[in-house]
């Protein structure tokens, strides 16, 4: 990372020039104060409360069942942790397909009680409405294409998006819209490398990708899954940075032997 982003409060017109001057962007998923606090010091660029939160924090199989009383809860903690990352929260599903007005609404709650820079949104043409009523408010708004969770039901499947024509067609024609709308930035998830480096090159605003190759304007996982504490996903797409969850199972393992033979507290840890 330059000196220069590193110093500067990372805001929707920062990002834009770090894909002018080619600079890689790099975002994490963050739902609580102290993970928030360690992200941020560690430079990310964007922290995205995402609707993960259902599966890592909540332990549901899908991220529909999170609340939009949820969401706003767990970007509250983040953005009390942050000084200088840009901090975008997922709307929920229900909160905002098929009903421009509830966008509005659920938007406005979420920027309000949060305190949070911008909000992202699963879709294309199908939620241009929406879209389209939450940035007449001022709110800026992150695009989510490709493999979009909020949809599983209609998928069927969690498999690679835009392998045929047709798809990958629709893919780039809503990307355009979104851009056109004034989106800033948009979410490419799980489709051919080919195609993200093709959204990336005719598109102006940043494009990040999550199993969308090395071509676009940057990269996110979600940090549970990088950080090795979820073992059950595994992706083509995650590089496991680390492997936490033997660390804390073996911190706690020894934790809990230390107080079964007294070894814990010792004479220095008592009063």
């Amino acid at each position: 990372m330059s000196t220069e982003s590193r110093a500067k409060v990372v805001t929707t017109h920062v990002l834009n020039e770090m894909k002018l001057r080619g600079e890689k962007i790099a975002m994490l998923t963050g739902y609580d104060y102290s993970m928030a606090r360690i992200l941020d010091a560690a430079g990310i660029d964007i922290i995205l409360v995402g609707d993960s939160a259902s599966n890592v924090m909540a332990g549901n199989e899908s991220t529909l069942p999170i609340t939009l009383d949820q969401m706003i809860y767990h970007a509250q903690s983040v953005v009390r942790g942050v000084k200088r990352a840009l901090v975008v929260v997922d709307m929920p599903f229900g909160s905002y397909q098929g009903n421009s007005k509830l966008a509005l609404n659920s938007a406005i709650r979420i920027m309000k009680e949060s305190g949070a820079d911008a909000l992202k949104l699963e879709g294309g043409r199908e939620i241009l409405d929406s879209v389209s009523r939450i940035l007449s408010a001022g709110i800026p708004i992150m695009g989510h294409l490709g493999l979009t969770p909020q949809s599983i039901h209609k998928f069927g499947t969690y498999v690679v998006r835009a392998r045929d024509e047709d798809e990958a067609d629709k893919l780039v024609e809503d990307a355009h819209l979104l851009q056109d709308a004034g989106c800033f930035s948009i979410v490419l998830e799980k489709i051919p490398a080919k195609l993200g480096t093709q959204v990336a090159r005719e598109l102006k605003i940043p494009i990040i990708g999550i199993g969308a190759g090395p071509g676009v304007d940057g990269q996110v996982l979600v940090t549970h899954d990088m950080l090795g504490i979820t073992q059950e996903f595994s992706p083509r797409f995650l590089r496991r940075y680390h492997n936490l969850y033997a660390e804390m199972l073996g911190a706690f393992q020894t934790y809990i032997g230390d107080v079964k033979k007294l070894d814990f507290p010792n004479e220095r840890e008592q009063y």
